[in-house]
């Protein structure tokens, strides 16, 4: 099966028929409606039990219209997730705009948020709409909330209360129609703690919450992202990339991304530039020595892989190991990770035990030509 026959479509939650897999990778892909074709194309991939739970969640939130809260390390995607829900809403046809509040100087967020009037200050020589009166009819995403001014935070407090803004030396409110989805890296109730964060505010953001996993626990998806990507980034450089070689994926899959999906994309990117042939090898990767171990698994996760059935482990290298392997492969539909559990090994272990028994099976994870538009 190619990667592109099987990413499934989600369609809109209001207007289509929802297929998610649960044995092939899944993604979000776009609406319908004509203001998405403006907009750019929002693709969320992955197979993890973790990404098809924000699926479904980005399906039932985009029904609502109260705030979102959306958390995860950087380069989990919030934005993305951010994105798709406005695009699956009754607002798609409207405005989607995006404001990054650690990147605007705090003597300038007030007038980006809320505009001002002309002869407001020095320099006010016309009216200007600020983001959330530009967003009318839409959504508002505000990125890094938890760095948003502390004296600026009640002004958004009364917008989210009572739907109406104020422009910067403006007498006159004016009435907002916006759904705000906000999204943040930092630990919101330690930032409340700190001073950082007015607490009011947080229980109106936090209406409904959702959290992206890092990329390290979502457990299938290094493999499935990375094909995904490479064939994208292949096009966009008119080079015909089938893959990556085992050690190539063996690192990847072992390697814990500590700058998540965002680290992966440019990893491959940058493998893409340097790779001799159609295959991505190791030295193409040039992944970057991990700063400090990860934290242990949770007992849980690891009493789950402990009940898991596991077929015997034979001597490296000899015939009953070349044996359990391709054994295991068959009972698994060539499912790489089910195949390392039933192994009881990591996935990086399999790749290496494939490679010591010269069991080629680039097939399963290089990148195929993408089907047309619609193929199932």
């Amino acid at each position: 099966m190619s990667s592109s026959r099987s990413i499934m479509h989600l369609r809109d939650a209001a207007g289509g028929s929802t297929q998610i897999p649960t044995t092939s990778p899944s993604c979000i892909a776009p609406t319908a409606g004509g203001a998405v074709a403006k907009s750019p194309t929002v693709f969320m991939v992955g197979n993890s039990a973790a990404m098809l739970e924000v699926f479904e969640q980005v399906r039932r939130f985009a029904a609502c219209e109260v705030p979102v809260l959306i958390t995860g390390e950087s380069g989990t995607g919030k934005e993305l997730v951010a994105r798709a829900i406005h695009e699956r809403s009754r607002r798609a046809g409207g405005p989607y705009i995006a404001l990054n509040c650690a990147a605007v100087p705090a003597t300038l967020i007030a007038s980006e948020l809320f505009g001002f009037e002309k002869g407001s200050f020095t320099g006010a020589t016309a009216r200007k709409h600020g983001h959330i009166e530009h967003a009318h009819g839409g959504t508002l995403f505000l990125d890094e909330i938890g760095d948003m001014p502390i004296d600026l935070q009640g002004l958004l407090l009364r917008f989210l209360q009572e739907g109406e803004i104020l422009r910067v030396g403006g007498r006159q409110p004016i009435k907002v129609d916006v759904r705000i989805v906000a999204a943040t890296n930092v630990r919101m109730r330690e930032a409340i703690a700190a001073g950082k964060l007015r607490e009011d505010l947080y229980y109106r953001l936090n209406v409904l919450s959702l959290h992206l996993p890092p990329l390290r626990e979502r457990d299938g998806d290094v493999e499935v992202l990375a094909t995904y990507f490479l064939r994208q980034i292949g096009r966009e450089l008119g080079r015909e990339l089938r893959g990556f070689t085992p050690a190539a994926m063996a690192a990847m899959l072992s390697y814990p991304w500590p700058g998540n999906v965002r680290e992966l994309i440019a990893t491959i990117r940058r493998a893409a530039v340097l790779a001799n042939g159609p295959l991505v090898d190791l030295a193409d990767l040039r992944l970057d020595p991990p700063v400090a171990p990860l934290p242990p698994p949770s007992t849980s996760r690891a009493a789950l892989r402990q009940s898991r059935p596991r077929l015997p482990r034979p001597k490296p290298g000899s015939d009953g190991e070349r044996e359990a392997i391709l054994q295991a492969l068959q009972q698994s539909g060539f499912n790489m990770t089910r195949t390392a559990q039933l192994l009881g090994v990591a996935r990086a272990t399999l790749y290496r035990m494939l490679e010591r028994n010269r069991i080629e099976l680039t097939q399963y994870y290089s990148v195929q030509p993408q089907a047309p538009d619609g193929v199932p």
